[in-house]
């Protein structure tokens, strides 16, 4: 038996009118899956990769990392998810952008009574992100400087807000200043303009000439060596995004050289890729929100059949902090 499902999927990988809306026949679910009918769709540069062909996939493809919805049915063998009942996901392969999709049961979460879908939807990935890489890529501690790129985005508003409960001194990086000013609202002590502050000089004024123990860096290629002369001698260059482009290759010797650093990439799927890692970041996000330690801003809203726009949107750093899609 299969039903109709609304998805939006590229067959060439480009800018992002390749995204087209198409009306495709969804089979029932298989061995290990559940059908999910999606209420609200996370948006994130991650699909941008995923569209542009930096990250290949085989195409044509669908597109989108993260959802919420409600059970529709469950496939042969799955057990626990039960018709109507709401569930969320982060991963398990591209092609969220859809009103209907069969998603593997093992990486679906059972959405929590005080959270909406579209919460779920806009923080669900950006979230258990930045609780892997503050709690677990980098153990933050109370008192310490960080160094967070992208200050003003759905991450980095979420960075901010968890670094500030774990009583770090949180440094932001955004462009502009009604971006600086909306970091400053969620938990960054400071914020550098990169429009009009020397990034390094900042760092080094603000840290007695010392540079922080840990950069967290999403922007890529073009502050590749800003990063580095922010840190302190034994800091970690924590690079987990590529907005610019991919950094260039790191040179064992650089790191010698400038301080005996380290030097990791990081992925949300290597942290959540035991059922026990992802169960475990989900719930850690979900209490913070619950605790109110976490405040997510849904700044925009798009129409499924206007992704294309939303991703325009999204590479022209026309947003600030989450964005969804909404069937």
């Amino acid at each position: 038996m299969t039903s109709k499902a609304r998805v939006a999927r590229f067959a060439v990988a480009g800018g992002p009118e390749v995204l087209k809306l198409e009306t495709m026949d969804i089979a029932d679910p298989g061995p290990g899956e559940v059908q999910v009918r999606q209420t609200a769709i996370g948006l994130n540069f991650q699909e941008v990769y995923q569209r542009s062909g930096f990250y290949p996939m085989p195409l044509p493809s669908g597109v989108g990392n993260e959802a919420a919805g409600v059970v529709v049915k469950s496939g042969p063998g799955v057990s626990g998810f039960n018709p109507g009942e709401r569930v969320c996901y982060a991963g398990g392969g591209p092609g969220a952008y859809a009103d209907l999709r069969n998603v593997v049961a093992d990486r679906l979460i059972k959405t929590p009574d005080d959270i909406s879908d579209e919460l779920a939807a806009a923080c669900m990935l950006k979230g258990m992100t930045v609780e892997y890489l503050l709690n677990r890529c980098y153990p933050v501690k109370a008192g310490q400087p960080v160094l967070f790129y992208a200050a003003s985005g759905g991450i980095g508003l979420l960075a901010g807000q968890w670094g500030k409960h774990l009583g770090a001194r949180m440094i932001g990086v955004a462009g502009g200043a009604d971006k600086c000013k909306l970091a400053l609202a969620n938990g960054y002590d400071v914020v550098i303009d990169r429009n009009k502050e020397d990034i390094v000089a900042r760092v080094k004024e603000l840290t007695s000439g010392a540079g922080v123990p840990v950069a967290f860096d999403s922007v890529g290629k073009s502050t590749f060596e800003t990063t580095l002369n922010c840190l302190s001698p034994r800091g970690m260059f924590v690079s987990f995004g590529t907005t610019t482009g991919a950094p260039p290759a790191v040179e064992a010797g650089l790191l010698q050289k400038m301080g005996s650093l380290y030097f990791t990439r990081p992925t949300l799927v290597t942290y959540t890729a035991s059922r026990a890692d992802l169960e475990a970041s989900a719930a850690a996000v979900f209490a913070m929100l619950a605790k109110g330690a976490l405040k997510v801003s849904i700044n925009a809203r798009y129409p499924l059949a206007e992704a294309a726009r939303a991703h325009a949107d999204l590479e022209g750093g026309r947003t600030t902090g989450s964005s969804i899609l909404v069937p």
